[in-house]
């Protein structure tokens, strides 16, 4: 049972707000925020109890949505139904950004009151609330770092934006929406990888997804076929022989709600009546050994009695035809540190879009590379100066390396899409599909 749910921007300012029960207290809001904001050692949980409530959150595009009771609900039960509200949102404003909320805040308020009536969660399905919400999104377009540079790119018939997929679902066949018949398939990899002082993988795991949005005038029947040595489960690959060796083995995954497998086990073949907007028509888990697209080679030296010196060579193991893009890397330093240079050594120090600098008050080194080619190898240098002499204790403050990236048209465990087909076989029924790999870290730490 839900008191209130609010939709908070990074400033800490209320965009939406919705009292269920009426046994809140003023500000609310404010003292959330503040206690996510200077919240003592990395980031808040996501579920924070003080002043006899229960605050239940989660993070999207720097948004907070918050739930709040006094009761003893499930925290995994809220957590998914905030998650479910904020897929809703998107479906039905295209993209979810505070500039999109505050735009289309009747069209959110409308959505609120079917999907939580007094509280209580009712429906949060994209399909089902379409019969009950009747006001149209104002579209806002997304903002996008790389337009400017991929303008050239879209021009080719064969390609798209990335952000072409982000229309709302009620203007699909509406006037000026998006009339083509169209349909946009994400396959998504998010890794977990750990390394250790050496270089060398210590656990590794991907969290991989095929996401779907429709954009087809009469929902026809789609049929979607993935690699045919597909393998689910890792006693199923070596009871097929040698590690199920040059196959692709999927420790696990679950089929969305409409999907029929009849098809699956003999064809590896999915076919499906796409719901209205976006949806994961397979979600799956890979444990086994893969090859990690960057590796990471750290060591720390004592120049002075007051210096540290760390130096990071950052290798991209990917092709020479892919790339890394908004790599980020960050190196927590010793409480210790009074100032830090960071830089690029070698011949990487003159890399076009790339930047150091030392955040004094989180205590840590940022690298940052808004490309990274394939094949390619770079070295990061830092120089900590600290205000007593250097101990071991000290040298063991520094790290572990987080590292994130996002690799376009590239996935690590080789799951491919062989074929998207259509059952409407008129002549005149030509759709497009869109088709996108994506590699994206979720946890990619380097110890020392």
């Amino acid at each position: 049972m839900i008191s209130q749910f609010f939709i908070l921007s990074p400033r800490g300012d209320t965009i939406i707000h919705k009292d269920f029960r009426g046994d809140g207290f003023p500000n609310m809001q404010e003292e959330f925020f503040r206690k996510v904001k200077f919240w003592e050692r990395n980031d808040a949980p996501p579920v924070i109890q003080f002043d006899g409530f229960t605050y239940i959150y989660i993070r999207r595009s720097s948004l907070l949505m918050v739930c709040t009771t006094r009761f003893n609900v499930s925290p995994a039960s809220t957590l998914e139904f905030l998650n479910r509200m904020a897929k809703v949102f998107k479906d039905y404003c295209g993209i979810l950004t505070e500039e999109s909320i505050r735009k289309n805040f009747v069209l959110i308020y409308e959505l609120i009151e079917e999907m939580c009536d007094y509280g209580y969660p009712q429906v949060t399905s994209t399909e089902m609330l379409k019969n009950c919400v009747h006001n149209e999104a104002v579209l806002v377009q997304a903002p996008s770092l790389s337009s400017s540079l991929m303008s050239n790119v879209t021009q080719n018939t064969k390609t798209k934006s990335s952000s072409a997929s982000n229309v709302p679902i009620t203007m699909k066949n509406a006037r000026g929406g998006n009339n083509k018949n169209e349909i946009y398939v994400d396959i998504i990899e998010r890794l977990t990888v750990l390394f250790n002082a050496n270089g060398f993988v210590v656990n590794s795991s991907i969290d991989g997804s095929i996401n779907m949005k429709s954009f087809l005038s009469g929902n026809p029947e789609l049929r979607l076929a993935l690699n045919e040595d597909l393998i689910i489960g890792k006693d199923n690959a070596l009871s097929a022989g040698r590690g199920g060796a040059g196959a692709v083995v999927l420790d696990d995954c679950i089929f969305h709600e409409c999907v029929h497998l009849d098809e699956f086990e003999s064809a590896r073949t999915l076919h499906f009546l796409p719901p209205d907007g976006e949806f994961a028509v397979l979600s799956y888990r890979v444990t086994t050994d893969f090859r990690v697209p960057f590796k990471l080679y750290p060591t720390i030296e004592e120049s002075s009695p007051y210096r540290l010196e760390v130096t990071i060579v950052l290798r991209a193991e990917i092709p020479d035809g892919n790339y890394g893009s908004n790599v980020v890397l960050r190196l927590p330093v010793p409480r210790a540190a009074v100032s830090a240079t960071a830089e690029f050594a070698g011949g990487s120090a003159d890399m076009p879009g790339a930047h150091a600098e030392f955040n004094a008050a989180e205590k840590k080194v940022v690298w940052t590379i808004r490309k990274l080619v394939g094949g390619s190898e770079i070295v990061l240098k830092a120089k900590i100066n600290v205000d007593s002499p250097v101990t071991a204790m000290m040298k063991k403050e520094v790290g572990p390396i987080s590292m994130s990236f996002e690799i376009p048209m590239y996935n690590v465990s080789n799951l491919q899409v062989r074929y998207l087909r259509i059952s409407e076989t008129h002549k005149s029924y030509n759709p497009y599909r869109w088709v996108r790999y994506i590699t994206q870290s979720s946890s990619y730490v380097c110890r020392f």
